[in-house]
């Protein structure tokens, strides 16, 4: 194993470079306007009369080897307060544009939109996302790890689409008060993109290789500004609430919980590229519910962060680590606990040093015995050669006034601290062809010691024709992270994965190809204990639908006594080992279609040598822009010997979302979880009054199906206002 990890260091101390970025020489000048701009989605202005224009896009999807067919201008200019965009969409072929509703945040694949991608450090790896789809939804996200937008950031700015029977046009003003930017930058790494369904055409301003997405900031040009941007002075955001509500426990019986809360949150702007984030007693019932799903694992599933608090310059928190080794993960904080206060500090210090400072303060629960505690987070980030970093991760959580009890026999049922630190290194080359992690990572927790190590590292190798990846990893038997996620401790892991792609110069397949994959698990004296291999091959159809087909052998040797349904029921003992093979497959239609549907398959044999069959399949329907209807349902089929025997469950699910503006949603989900026994029906209602300001009422039942009774019931209503100097 020793060879192994000195292999990978030799790699990737092989592979940096300081080379050029590719697209150095797509410039697009940015004067300053004087002249009034108002956002209506019309060019009337003279303020847009005297600018550079970008265009002759290139096509990346279908295919990279040629202009693009749909034509597309883009236009910028800037004044004290605001960046302006405006983008001309002209329609390739005729007909309506497609999309899905009004809704923020769409799904990029299944709108016709404009997006686009700005780098203000130029260092190719942070920045942000601003678009609409073709009806004025709006989309915005910050950026990290090279391409990755995340979604549920928030933030002020405006924006209007206009349609007409050759084009539709987009325009939107950013406040430089709402993006981070170091002001004596003059040059910022941009980029355009522009999907059109009718076309199945995507494309971008500068030329990318098929296998990245079009929000690689590896592969943006640049903006070049005739004057550093503007200083945003005292940017400082206040952010209050007040909400109001109840909460109802029909199973326990108890009276109405009424709710009456307020509090803040508080943005101040240290310098244009460093904020600091302080909230005072929040709340996060706006939130959608997570989903239910079909849990059939033996470890903790994962559910992503929503809460806006967390969200900002959220990649120096929580990418540390892998998906499964997360040494921090905000959901750990304030679970079903209230949350005090908190702070945080985040951004960048300079093109180089990112830093991320956090500190968050929780009640008491006297019904549980659980003490206030605090966490402290710290995260610090050096950028390295053309794309790549190191950076440092330390996490503490600290019981206060706890003392626990001495009797030993007892165990405790918290600790008094948990802390994790580490360090961290991460590849990305110049082209986006190289990229790679390495991370270690040591626990800190009383009465356990030795064994609480994480190490691991991979490689991955991506062109047009090959992805290949090398993964290994290592948990301690005690290593622990309490508020990370890291559901399974004392194992070795490899994981090698290997694809191939061709393309058809003609006919229905746009491309196809195999792909070949083992995770092997060992325990600390390298025994197997698990292993998947799978071997798929997969479709991609030029109207964007898609197929695959995957056989599946896998080998578990348990390592806790586990219930194969997860159903509450007798378990498998310890130890026993269980070998299957089975087969799956898995289609998606074509996005552009107003009737969308979806299926897969899972058929073979299981635990103790019985056997699992899963149907899942999903329909939707949209009366654009205005309405998205959703089904969906999941059938599971277990045999299995005595005392199990047969066991079928359904998970069935339906969803409305009512867009009558891109400023009033309303949403309406409902799921039917046998397997938990759960019926749930959510509803939101949104009224974005100004911008980031909003009204939400909140309802939520949850029942028990047979006999048919509600289990709890909560109303709540929440008003925000966005107010910022």
């Amino acid at each position: 194993m020793k060879n192994f990890y000195l292999l990978f260091l030799i790699i990737f101390s092989c592979l940096p470079a300081f080379a050029q970025k590719k697209n150095e020489a797509y410039q697009l000048q940015l004067r300053k306007t004087t002249l009034p701009v108002e956002v209506d989605g019309l060019m009337n202005e003279e303020a847009w009369q005297n600018t550079d224009v970008a265009k002759d896009f290139f096509m990346v999807l279908p295919m990279d080897t040629s202009r693009a067919k749909t034509r597309t201008e883009v236009r910028m200019t800037y004044d004290d307060k605001n960046l302006y965009l405006i983008a001309l969409c002209y329609h390739a072929l005729p007909g309506p544009y497609y999309v899905e509703s009004l809704r923020r945040d769409f799904s990029f694949g299944k709108n016709d939109n404009f997006l686009l991608f700005m780098d203000p450090f130029d260092d190719q790896t942070n920045g942000f996302s601003f678009g609409a789809n073709a009806a004025g939804a709006q989309w915005d996200g910050t950026m990290h790890s090279g391409s990755a937008v995340d979604l549920n950031w928030d933030n002020k700015w405006v924006s209007k689409v206009t349609n007409d029977a050759e084009k539709w046009v987009f325009e939107m003003a950013i406040p430089f008060t709402t993006i981070r930017y170091k002001k004596d930058i003059t040059r910022w790494g941009i980029n355009f993109s522009r999907l059109d369904l009718k076309t199945t055409e995507k494309s971008s301003w500068t030329p990318i290789p098929r296998q990245f997405p079009t929000a690689s900031l590896a592969y943006t040009g640049n903006l070049v500004w005739d004057q550093p941007p503007p200083s945003t002075g005292a940017n400082i955001s206040v952010i209050p609430y007040v909400l109001g509500g109840g909460v109802k426990n029909y199973e326990q019986n108890k009276p109405v919980d009424y709710l009456r809360k307020a509090g803040a949150d508080v943005k101040i702007g240290i310098t244009s590229a460093l904020n600091l984030d302080l909230t005072i007693n929040p709340d996060f019932s706006q939130v959608d519910v997570d989903r239910q799903v079909t849990n059939l694992e033996r470890f903790e599933l994962f559910f992503p962060e929503r809460r806006q608090f967390f969200l900002e310059n959220a990649d120096l928190f929580a990418n540390f680590g892998y998906a499964n080794i997360r040494p921090f993960f905000s959901r750990r904080i304030g679970l079903n606990v209230p949350i005090r206060a908190g702070a945080r500090l985040s951004g960048k210090i300079n093109k180089d040093w990112r830093i991320g400072l956090m500190d968050m303060q929780t009640a008491s629960v006297d019904e549980t015995g659980l003490p206030a505690q605090n966490f402290a987070i710290m995260s610090l980030q050096r950028r390295v050669f053309a794309r790549s970093n190191i950076g440092l991760l330390f996490v503490n959580k600290e019981s206060l006034n706890y003392h626990p009890k001495q009797d030993t026999a007892a165990p405790n049922a918290y600790t008094r601290f948990n802390r994790n630190v580490g360090l961290e290194y991460n590849l990305a080359s110049a082209n986006n062809v190289w990229t790679g992690k390495a991370f270690v990572l040591k626990s800190f927790t009383p009465d356990k010691s030795g064994q609480d190590l994480v190490q691991a590292a991979h490689l991955q190798y991506k062109s047009r024709k090959w992805d290949i990846l090398l993964q290994e990893e290592y948990v301690g038997k005690n290593f622990t992270a309490e508020v990370g996620y890291v559901p399974r401790n004392n194992y070795y892991k490899i994981n090698p994965v290997a694809s191939r792609f061709f393309f058809p110069k003609s006919g229905r397949i746009l491309s196809h190809g195999p792909k070949l994959s083992t995770i092997q698990y060992f325990d600390d004296k390298f025994k197997s204990t698990d292993y998947l291999n799978t071997l798929a091959y997969a479709f991609a159809f030029r109207t964007q639908s898609t197929f695959a087909v995957t056989l599946v052998d896998e080998y578990v040797k348990l390592l806790q006594p586990f219930d194969p349904t997860n159903t509450g029921r007798e378990t498998l003992a310890r130890g026993t080992r269980h070998h299957w093979k089975a087969w799956r497959t898995e289609y998606f239609s074509k996005p552009q279609s107003v009737f969308t549907y979806a299926f897969s398959t899972r058929s073979g044999s299981y635990y103790a040598d019985g056997s699992l069959t899963n149907v899942a399949g999903e329909v939707g329907y949209r009366f654009q822009p205005y309405v998205k209807l959703l089904a969906n349902a999941s059938y599971n089929d277990i045999r299995l010997p005595e005392p199990w025997g047969n066991t079928n469950f359904w998970l069935v699910g339906s969803q409305l979302d009512l867009t009558l503006t891109n400023k009033i949603f309303f949403s309406s989900f409902f799921q039917y979880n046998e397997q938990t026994n759960n019926i749930n029906l959510n509803t939101r209602f949104q009224w974005r009054y100004q911008p980031a300001s909003d009204l939400f009422i909140v309802y939520t039942d949850n029942y028990l199906p047979a006999p048919f009774s509600v289990r709890n019931r909560a109303l709540v209503l929440k008003l925000t206002y966005w107010w910022n100097r």
